[in-house]
């Protein structure tokens, strides 16, 4: 059966997907594999594959227009957040407004044909009001969540963060490939590190990719520029170079002769002045003489 995941095993594992809390309620029975020798409940990997599988087939029915994810808590919301910007979704993050989904006076009414909910207890305002106005609700339920008014429990751990993440890059996958955007999962470019990044961080860490390849057109730029001043010092024609004041500057051979005939010059004064000091001395003794 591990072969026909929707992700590696390794993968779900790894980010405790399927590890619960030490409460279980009667109505996440179906999805529970087994219990812990330290108390926590281990949901069933199985189901839990299957479920965002038909998750993300049903979403796919549906305009992005026409859903709505309801995040509460910070992991959720950030992960969330990186599904909306890849499929179009809208997230409501935060504390949920009552009369958001029932009272058609307010100024943020919305009316979803469909809604996410990350955590039935947190988000038991939408959970209510959509309920009560006939919205299909689709859910992330640990094995301590009463499941009333939702639709299609996801079993999973939706309080870690690698958790959270997982599940909407798996769910984000599904939906474009639903809606025909990617034909394979070969051609989802979002990695799961950017599910999992706090806000921000995906920012620095494109950031720190584009360095190494701005620092590299740098270095490419020197080096194109590198053979042109060498010719220039060989004495290139101004209209090669295109620099015809720099050749005026580096020509050392100028240099030299501007300084030669100052030496030369000094020179024959010291031989002029000699003969003259020693006349002098020689009229002086035959003076004392």
């Amino acid at each position: 059966m591990a072969e026909n995941f929707l992700i590696k095993q390794e993968t779900y594992l790894e980010a405790g997907i399927h590890i619960g809390t030490k409460l279980k309620v009667v109505d996440m029975n179906p999805f529970i594999y087994r219990v812990r020798n330290d108390g926590l409940y281990v949901l069933d990997l199985r189901k839990i594959d299957e479920r965002i599988r038909m998750a993300g087939k049903l979403l796919a029915k549906y305009e992005p227009n026409e859903v709505m994810v309801v995040a509460s808590r910070t992991y959720s919301g950030n992960a969330a957040s990186v599904f909306s910007a890849v499929t179009g979704i809208k997230v409501f993050q935060g504390r949920f407004i009552p009369g958001i989904l029932t009272n058609v006076a307010r100024a943020d009414f919305m009316e979803p044909k469909i809604l996410l909910i990350c955590d039935p207890r947190s988000e038991r305002q939408a959970v209510t009001e959509a309920g009560t106005m006939g919205i299909p609700i689709v859910g992330l339920c640990d094995s301590d969540n009463i499941t009333t008014f939702v639709d299609w429990v996801i079993p999973c751990n939706n309080k870690g963060r690698r958790s959270l993440a997982l599940i909407f890059y798996l769910l984000a996958r599904e939906y474009l490939m639903g809606k025909g955007k990617i034909a394979s999962y070969d051609e989802f470019q979002k990695p799961l590190a950017a599910f999992e990044a706090e806000p921000g961080e995906e920012t620095a860490v494109a950031e720190g990719a584009a360095a190494p390849a701005a620092a590299e057109e740098s270095v490419k730029a020197a080096v194109q520029e590198e053979p042109s001043d060498a010719a220039h010092l060989e004495g290139q024609s101004p209209k090669a170079s295109g620099k015809p004041e720099e050749k005026v500057e580096v020509k050392p051979a100028e240099a030299a002769a501007t300084v030669a005939p100052a030496e030369k010059v000094e020179a024959p004064k010291e031989e002029v002045a000699a003969p003259s000091e020693e006349k002098h001395a020689h009229a002086h003794k035959k003076k004392e003489e």
